[in-house]
């Protein structure tokens, strides 16, 4: 006898009730779930069928395991979600190293591009400005920053782990790494394209300006420029820097502060969501004005916990681990259905409005950033659709007892235990 196809059995649902049908998918797929054909997952292969006696690369492999043995409801092809700064090579320097994964790597990142990057102890990255938008999150040690407003006001900042920053396109700055650990962050781009290793830099522009309009713009001799550096200098490693009280001092402007906070602190919020399964942070346009192109959310998930059934109408949400281990299933029509698993430094995408939850499988908190490139943070939870949605109607699509369709009207649950 043939497998039920998806249509097939959404028919004999109707007519038999959901009981019957599931039944039957069991019985003919081997598993409770996925009714297309020909059917997915290791459970209805053979053990002969499903070995890989060919070469393989074992530590790779084992930090995949979803995609080495998917769950049976994973259906057809997708796009690769799934990338790692741990895999991205380093460009390394004197005062720190980066590393990046943009478009060019990750197709499906078209909305944003991300640069893990460190500073040793006085480590600087070289003052320069970018054609994007430039967002962060300091996941370690403390960092100085310095900015200037299109009004022509400096700033002078210092932030530490849990801290982020936002400079709008076309805003010169520098970074610096603090105290004897110095400092190691992410950065977001507004574009999938932009790159940290294609960036306008103050020295190259000195380099490549003719001397005698230096010496004009600047009202000194020519020969003052003599010795400027005639190549970038990226990421250098510079004195300690003065205290920040003498640094803001020394820069003090009579058109007096930004009227801009081009930083934020998500240890200082208290967070949106509580639950025992876990907490969500939401940072956008609402509570921090200056990013407006980048909203994002911190997001804490206890053992065992989940991140629940979701969507995003409004943007692509890229992802980035910071602690911890996950696995994500990501819908699409189709129907489409995949999963990957995620550790600590792994990025993720799921495009705009597509499904997906998100599993802590380890033993451990875990914690990563949702990031979308957007003024304001959307969701739609499943749970709350289903909520909303009138009973008899919701019996009729689902063929389950209108009792156990009482549970999707409790109060919603953004990250189950």
């Amino acid at each position: 006898m043939e497998p039920l196809s998806r249509r097939k059995l959404l028919a004999a649902g109707a007519i038999a009730g959901g009981a019957a049908a599931a039944a039957a998918a069991h019985a003919q797929t081997g598993v409770f779930g996925n009714p297309d054909r020909p059917a997915e997952g290791r459970i209805n292969s053979s053990p002969m069928a499903f070995s890989n006696p060919g070469p393989q690369n074992p530590q790779l492999a084992e930090q995949l395991p979803s995609f080495q043995d998917p769950p049976a409801t994973d259906v057809s092809g997708m796009d690769l979600f799934w990338s790692s700064f741990n895999t991205a090579h380093k460009r390394v320097q004197a005062g720190g190293w980066a590393r990046e994964v943009t478009q060019a790597d990750f197709a499906i990142s078209d909305a944003v591009s991300g640069v893990n990057m460190r500073l040793g102890p006085g480590g600087v990255r070289e003052l320069h400005w970018h054609q994007q938008a430039e967002w962060a999150v300091m996941t370690n040690g403390r960092c100085r920053i310095t900015v200037l407003d299109a009004e022509g006001r400096p700033a002078i900042r210092e932030v530490g782990q849990g801290d982020l920053w936002y400079f709008p396109p076309g805003l010169p700055h520098s970074l610096q790494g603090l105290g004897t650990t110095g400092a190691e962050f992410v950065l977001v781009f507004d574009n999938g394209k932009a790159s940290e290793f294609n960036t306008l830099l103050l020295n190259e522009w000195m380099a490549h300006t003719p001397p005698d309009v230096l010496a004009a713009n600047f009202d000194l001799p020519v020969s003052a420029f003599r010795n400027i550096p005639v190549d970038d200098t990226w990421i250098f490693q510079g004195p300690p820097p003065m205290p920040l009280a003498q640094a803001q001092a020394a820069v003090r402007s009579p058109l007096g502060e930004p009227k801009d906070q081009f930083t934020f602190s998500t240890n200082d919020m208290r967070a949106d969501k509580v639950t025992r399964g876990g907490s969500v942070k939401i940072i956008d346009t609402r509570n921090f004005p200056v990013s407006q192109t980048i909203a994002a959310a911190l997001v804490t998930v206890k053992p065992g916990g989940m991140r629940e059934l979701h969507w995003h109408p409004n943007a692509d949400e890229w992802q980035y681990y910071i602690k911890g281990q996950a696995r994500m299933t990501v819908f699409n029509t189709g129907p489409k259905a995949q999963t990957a698993d995620f550790k600590p430094g792994d990025i993720g995408v799921v495009k705009k409005s597509l499904g997906h939850y998100v599993q802590n499988t380890g033993s451990t908190d875990l914690v990563f950033m949702e990031i979308f490139k957007d003024s304001r943070y959307q969701e739609v939870s499943l749970s709350q659709w289903l909520a909303g949605t009138p009973p008899d109607l919701l019996a009729a699509h689902l063929n389950m007892d209108p009792k156990l369709l009482e549970k999707f009207r409790s109060p919603r649950v953004v990250i189950p235990a």
